[in-house]
């Protein structure tokens, strides 16, 4: 388990700990609301990233590149 030291707006801090209170928060129950939203962040970044990549795609040859791939991951190479 790693420690992260944050700066975070006051007004934000609050409302975190507010809306946690309200919902029968307990200990560590920041540190994983912050763990989650990290992640939900981080996963909507990279889905942003590929979408971007593939954006010149048309939807056929989306959907080949992506059959292709299943079918490497499935022949256990890729």
């Amino acid at each position: 388990m790693n420690r992260w030291n944050l700066s975070i707006p006051e007004a934000t801090d609050r409302a975190v700990r507010t809306w946690l209170a309200r919902n029968g928060g307990k200990k560590g129950d920041l540190s994983r609301f912050v763990d989650e939203a990290v992640r939900r962040r981080v996963l909507d970044l990279t889905v942003r990233q590929v979408k971007d990549r593939n954006a010149h795609l048309d939807q056929q040859e989306l959907s080949d590149l992506i059959d292709e791939e299943v079918a490497a991951v499935r022949a256990g190479r890729s």
